[in-house]
C-alpha cells in the first residue's frame, strides 16, 4: 500500500479550498482518506495553512510520501 500525503479539493467553483490528508495513493483525489492533518487555503492573503506537526511528521516516519505541493508546503510550515 502507497500511502500519500496529498491535497483534497473542497470548496466551491473557482473559490478552492484544500484539506491535507493522508490516503492510500490508489484512491481517487477526494475519494477515502485515512487521516485528515490540516487545511490550506489559497484565496486569502497571504495563504492560510494549518497543519498537525505531530500528525504529519509521524506519517512521514512511517513511509507516507509527500506530493510535490505538499512537500513546499510541509517546507513553509518547518515538519520537514
Amino acid at each position: 500500500m502507497a500511502v500519500k500525503i496529498r491535497l483534497r479539493r473542497m470548496g466551491a467553483k473557482k473559490a478552492p479550498f484544500y484539506r491535507i490528508v493522508v490516503a492510500d495513493g490508489r484512491y481517487p483525489r477526494d475519494g477515502r482518506f485515512i487521516e485528515e492533518i490540516g487545511t490550506y487555503d489559497p484565496t486569502r492573503e497571504p495563504s492560510a495553512i494549518t497543519v498537525d506537526a505531530e500528525k504529519a511528521k509521524a506519517w512521514l516516519a512511517n513511509g507516507a510520501q509527500p506530493t510535490d505541493t505538499v512537500r513546499v508546503i510541509l517546507k513553509k510550515e518547518g515538519v520537514l
